[in-house]
């Protein structure tokens, strides 16, 4: 099936959407919890969130971990230019392989691929800019943002 049609928006529910507030702010809230919340049966619920898990509206259940709490105090972003556009997709197997790099983008604008990366210090940032970057075929160069502290993070909104 075409990814455009995969990635239509779903129609979902009051209800589907009270469901989605709830676990989208604590994923191991029992279910019997939110049947309580939403007024509706335990099975229910079951059967919401299957059908939410069946349609792709949520994936899965994971815990964040906290990158301080492990050592990785050094949070940056990173614009990649390439050679050619062409190189995407050999730029982007080889970035996979470096497990620094917790998010990857495809973008529009002066970037075709934009980073984001974890490291412990910005020492361990030179070194992956020094030794990693530099090697990979098809970057013409690179421009890196150092974030100074998260603001805030969130789901997208659920109405």
């Amino acid at each position: 099936m075409d990814d455009e049609l995969l990635n239509q928006p779903t129609n979902i529910d009051e209800l589907d959407q009270k469901i989605l507030r709830l676990i989208t702010r604590n994923a191991r809230i029992p279910f019997l919890e939110v049947a309580r919340e939403c007024g509706v049966s335990g099975a229910a619920i079951h059967q919401r969130v299957q059908r939410l898990l069946n349609m792709g509206v949520v994936s899965g259940s994971e815990f964040i971990v906290n990158p301080d709490k492990l050592g990785y105090n050094t949070c940056a972003f990173m614009g990649i230019y390439l050679e050619k556009a062409s190189f995407h997709k050999e730029v982007v197997a080889q970035l996979m392989k470096i497990p620094e790099i917790i998010e990857c983008h495809y973008t529009t604008g002066q970037y075709a691929i934009f980073l984001k990366i974890q490291t412990k210090t910005n020492k361990h940032l030179k070194r992956l800019i020094d030794e990693e970057f530099q090697k990979i075929e098809g970057i013409a160069r690179t421009e890196t943002f150092m974030s100074l502290a998260v603001e805030f993070e969130r789901q997208v909104p659920i109405k």
